[in-house]
């Protein structure tokens, strides 16, 4: 339920619906920029660890007995996941519908070897459709193909979506070197 609006969360994203069979089993998962919980929420339906983050979490509250939820200003503060021995892992990081380019580092270093990262956001074309608009928060073409480029890439997407319509663009990506990949590769769905 969503405290805010008195009922459901909305639906998660469709592409963390198809590529979540990736995650394995009880991960530890990262929801950067988490709104509500919407993906929180379907990731523990799944035996998943949440950890959500963003700048006001009273949306995501009622996700708190499961869910870790971490207040922190990303656009301004410190990457809020570090402790003295570095990033904390996460066997997946979820972002979708969010932009702020200056977190790639520690979103890649907070990833766990073998981990996934599943994100999906508004993309240069968006801005004839509507908000966002500002270039700032729009993927430039092939942009999270070139941030995920270390990663052996799974899935990605880009272009319009005509029945909505916005401009995105979508990557599974998993954290493994080319010798794991070959040993198991991930089954499409």
């Amino acid at each position: 339920m969503n405290p805010h609006h008195g009922g459901p969360l909305a639906a998660p994203s469709p592409w963390l619906v198809r590529w979540s069979h990736l995650l394995a089993p009880r991960s530890r998962v990262l929801d950067v920029a988490c709104g509500s919980g919407r993906h929180l929420h379907y990731l523990h339906t799944l035996g998943h660890q949440g950890t959500g983050v963003d700048l006001d979490i009273s949306a995501a509250q009622s996700l708190a007995p499961h869910s870790e939820l971490i207040q922190a200003d990303l656009e301004t503060g410190p990457w809020p996941l570090l402790s003295n021995q570095g990033p904390r892992l996460f066997d997946a990081i979820v972002v979708c519908n969010y932009l702020w380019r200056p977190l790639w580092p520690s979103l890649l270093a907070s990833l766990a070897p073998g981990g996934v990262l599943l994100y999906e956001t508004f993309a240069y074309g968006q801005e004839q459709w509507g908000r966002p608009r500002n270039p700032d928060f729009l993927l430039q073409p092939g942009e999270l193909l070139t941030q995920c480029q270390a990663l052996q890439i799974v899935a990605y997407e880009c272009g319009l979506e005509p029945d909505l319509p916005r401009v995105v663009q979508r990557i599974a990506a998993v954290h493994r070197v080319a010798s794991d990949f070959a040993a198991s590769p991930a089954r499409l769905k």
